[in-house]
């Protein structure tokens, strides 16, 4: 059995450093909550026998602050290594896909920096301890805090040709991204969580509207507090227009924790349009219709007697019936554009 390559599903979730430091002012609860959905979609993405995992976080002014600030960087090296409150992790990078994405990346006109030694921090740390995957990873740094950081569209599109390289490379990945929702940390506005825009967002991409993303500029990525969301954004371009199947919000006083993660198989809208592609067999009757609503003189031709105007064009006999009729029933179940058997009939109606 052939299985489907590129980006097979995903997860997005916070890292907030309290989910290791367990302070005092944290949520049991909510924490053991988190951590529990996480611990399932581990086991969802696992079950989907990816080859790797591409971690998307950003980081938090360790690694990257004044020195050299990527918008994008890749990690390269051997394996990838992190501390944190008394917990070290380590997991193995794929190399060899890393250097081939670097590399398809810049025929796509993207020029991400990449690294063989950059620690991870909590933003990559506890996502995946608590997925608990066991999978090589491609971890890939946002910059999220020191501007001027990359725009959201950038973000988007950057995880497109990230999913375009991984489907030509043959593999099967899956997408981890962390960050937010919205805090504003070292600000007065800590505990003041914008949970008004929180909720708008979990309605917009709770039905797989991932595009809705694009619609925040810097400015309102920072107003709300959001600014980790250009990681969220980088997945999304991966993932595509895809309905989760696990959505779940938890405020807390200081940070709006959300969870969305998609693993079953995505067969798209098979919905028929209301407005199809004009059919090649259609095309003699559009014609016809297209002559009626806009040429008068075939349109008195038409209204004097409309079979001997039919039995003048090369129709089937559905076509014939329609036509006379202007059923506009017919004319849907025949696959005609609607827009113009509407016009025919609004102009005969009208000088009648």
């Amino acid at each position: 059995m052939n299985l489907e390559t590129g980006i097979v599903g995903g997860v997005c979730m916070a890292h907030a450093p309290q989910f290791f430091t367990l302070p005092p002012t944290e949520d049991k609860d909510t924490v053991e909550r988190v951590n529990s959905l996480a611990i399932e979609n581990g086991r969802q993405l696992e079950a989907l026998k990816p080859d790797v995992a591409i971690v998307i976080a950003n980081d938090h002014a360790n690694q990257f602050l004044l020195h050299c600030v990527p918008s994008f960087a890749l990690h390269r090296g051997e394996s990838a290594t992190g501390h944190f409150a008394g917990t070290d992790f380590s997991f193995d990078v794929d190399s060899e896909t890393s250097t081939y994405l670097l590399r398809y990346l810049q025929e796509e006109k993207f020029d991400p920096a990449f690294s063989s030694t950059a620690k991870l921090d909590y933003a990559f740390g506890i996502p995946l301890t608590f997925l608990g995957i066991d999978l090589p990873v491609i971890p890939l740094y946002v910059n999220a805090y020191v501007p001027p950081q990359p725009r959201i569209e950038r973000c988007y599109h950057l995880g497109q040709a990230i999913g375009r390289g991984l489907k030509a490379l043959g593999k099967r990945a899956v997408v981890v991204a962390s960050g937010g929702l919205s805090h504003f940390p070292g600000t007065d506005r800590y505990a003041s969580p914008a949970t008004k825009f929180d909720l708008k967002l979990m309605r917009e991409l709770g039905t797989g509207n991932l595009r809705w993303l694009l619609s925040l500029d810097d400015r309102m990525l920072d107003k709300t507090g959001n600014i980790e969301l250009r990681c969220w954004a980088v997945a999304a371009g991966m993932l595509g227009e895809r309905v989760p199947d696990m959505v779940s919000f938890d405020p807390s006083w200081h940070h709006n924790y959300a969870t969305f993660a998609w693993w079953s198989a995505q067969n798209g809208d098979t919905n028929p349009l209301h407005y199809p592609a004009i059919a090649p067999e259609r095309v003699t009757l559009t014609d016809a219709l297209h002559r009626i609503a806009n040429d008068e003189a075939e349109r008195a031709r038409f209204s004097a007697n409309r079979a001997s105007f039919a039995a003048g064009l090369n129709l089937s006999p559905e076509e014939t019936a329609a036509l006379i009729a202007m059923d506009e029933n017919a004319f849907t179940r025949l696959g005609v554009h609607p827009f113009v058997p509407f016009m025919a009939r609004l102009q005969l109606e009208r000088e009648e």
